[in-house]
This record gives structure tokens, sequence and C-alpha cells, in this order.
């Protein structure tokens, strides 16, 4: 255990020749698949096009089933994921098991994306003549137009022959490396044609940090009976008593004119100073002792935004105000935490 430690402590050795000569051969690989990549680009055509129409064009609830073998599966995983979490619905299928009962998952309308280098793959080719007498369409990746899958498919996207990377070129390396790449061009492609925002993306990522960037304040703020309003006439003693049994006990309550228009805030930091420096306040109106002018957001704004504003300005709470500036909603720093919009102090 001593010499291990002494090990895994000690510096690290300059790289030598043999060192150097495995960079050389790492890189040569990179290049090969970048080659292989700039092969794929020239030959995208116009059957990419009709693929990418054929998805747009699928009757609403219809799926893209994704299948491959092997590698090629693992690829096929990842493409359906993607699709997924663009808004077009996705899973993968292997062809093992969809061989054995699960071909029921097929709807008419769905579309089968089939993965195979060679075109020949036979667990993938047997589900073939299930497919096509389900009704289902077929879009294949595969690297000949001649092989079997690709005649059996009604759209091809055709990779070309690809020399797989490495000494013995057997292992997929770039025919996976391509069909990846050609998943994630389709898959942008869609986004693009259409008009799928960052909105939308994040409603698929909710517990993402894409999710928390895109949140909107309506999305966490209090509304309805978890916020406190009050006439700027009330009593402060009412107004208090309103705080208290305010759902949630927020702490705070927007205060308002005749118009329902915002025009002042009273939170616990008014409520101590008061405290400190008027014995009577608690008769008073609470528009005389409120804070004047509230600081406010509205509810379309980010959620980030927010955050920044209330930990710029030191403040528990902030409120959500409409285009008239009416309060509608109130966010505080202990719903910012919830959600991770903010973290807490250590």
């Amino acid at each position: 255990m001593y010499n291990v430690a002494v090990m895994a402590n000690a510096a690290p050795k300059k790289p030598g020749a043999a060192s150097s000569e495995a960079v050389q051969y790492g890189r040569s690989i990179v290049r090969e698949e970048i080659e292989a990549l700039s092969q794929v680009e020239a030959l995208l055509d116009e059957r990419f096009a009709a693929a990418v129409q054929a998805i747009l064009n699928q009757a609403p609830g219809a799926r893209i089933v994704v299948s491959g073998m092997g590698k090629a599966g693992f690829v096929a995983m990842k493409i359906s994921a993607t699709l997924s979490s663009i808004g077009f619905p996705s899973f993968f299928l292997h062809p093992a098991d969809a061989v054995h009962g699960d071909l029921g998952r097929f709807t008419k309308n769905d579309i089968a994306l089939l993965l195979s280098n060679s075109g020949e793959t036979s667990e993938v080719v047997r589900l073939l003549p299930a497919l096509k007498s389900h009704g289902s369409s077929i879009i294949s990746i595969t690297s000949s137009a001649d092989s079997t899958l690709a005649k059996h498919s009604d759209i091809v996207i055709e990779t070309g022959k690809l020399k797989e990377a490495g000494p013995l070129g057997l292992a997929p390396t770039t025919s996976t490396t391509v069909m990846m790449a050609l998943g994630d061009a389709l898959a942008m492609t869609l986004v693009k044609k259409r008009g799928f925002t960052s909105e939308e993306f994040a409603a698929f990522h909710p517990g993402g940090d894409l999710g928390r960037a895109l949140m909107t304040v309506s999305e966490i703020m209090r509304a309805g009976d978890a916020q406190c309003v009050v006439h700027e006439s009330t009593v402060t003693k009412k107004a208090l008593h309103l705080i208290t049994e305010t759902k949630g006990r927020p702490g705070a309550a927007a205060v308002v004119n005749d118009k329902g228009i915002i025009v002042g805030a009273f939170t616990d930091g008014n409520l101590r100073r008061c405290l400190e420096h008027d014995t009577t306040f608690l008769e008073k109106p609470i528009g005389d002792v409120c804070s004047r002018s509230p600081i406010a957001i509205r509810p379309g704004q980010l959620a980030q935004e927010a955050a920044r504003i209330m930990q710029e300005r030191k403040l528990d709470q902030l409120f959500v105000v409409d285009d008239q500036q009416k309060p509608v909603g109130l966010l505080d720093i202990q719903d910012l935490l919830a959600c991770g919009m903010i973290r807490a102090p250590r």
C-alpha cells in the first residue's frame, strides 16, 4: 500500500519515444475518422432530405423506431435518445427482441430507422418482411445502396465503403462515427426545419442545467392564495395577520393603491426596522411604513435573472408584476434554492 501511494503521488515522467509514437498513432486514427466524415459529407444528397421530410410528415402520435445490432445498436440508442429530446417521439428496439414479439410495439404510421454498415446484418435484415407487411416506412443508414437492407428500404442514407480505423481494420470505428454523425445531422436538420426553440428543448430537459437556465419566473413564483397583496390603507396590524395567514407564509406583502398597482412592499426587514424605531407602527396604514417603489420582475423573464437580482440586492423576496404593474406573484429565495437556481451558502 505504501509503494502504491508513493507512485500515485510521484511527478509524471517526461514522455519518451514510446509515448510519442503512441500519440502519433492516436492522431492517425483521428485523421482516418475525419477523412471518413468528409467522405460521407460529400455523399449526402436528396435522399437525406427525403428522410427529413418523411419524419416531418409523420402522422400525430407516430414514433421513430431506431434499431441496429452490436456497436451500431449503441449508436441507434443514442440517435433515438436525441430524437426524443427534440420532440420527435422515438424508442430503440433491439432487433433480436423485435422478432420475439416486440414488433407489436410498431404502429402503422411509425418509421423504422435501421442501422447496419454492411446492410447484411442478419438480425436487422430479418426485420424487413415483418416491417413491410406492417406497412411501416423504412429509412436505412448503410454503406451500399446495393445491400439487402438498402434494396428493401424506402429511403437510403448511404455512407459509402468505409475503412475501419486501426491496425486490423475490423473493429467498428469509422463506421460508427459516421452513423453517429449522420444521426446528429438528421436530428439537427429536423430542429432547423421545424423551428424547434430552446424553450421547447428545455421542456424535455426539466431536470438538467439547460432546463434551469431557461426556466421562467412564472414557473416557480408563488401566485394566487400563496401571495399576499394588501391595500396601502390597510392597518399594519391587520396586514401582518394577512401575511401570516397566507399559504406558505411568504413573509412579505405587496402594497397596492386603488388601481391595484404595486406602490410598496412590506417584508420582515421592514418589520424589524419598525420595531426598533416606531412603537406605534401597528396602528398606522401599511402604506406609511412600507418600502416604496419596490423592485419587481415580470413573469416571462428568466428565473436566472430573478436569482441574479435577488443575490445582488440581497433580497429574500422579489415581487412579480404584469404589464400594468399589478402584482401577480412572489418569488422567495427558498423557491430558488429548492429548484437549484442558486446554491445555499456553505
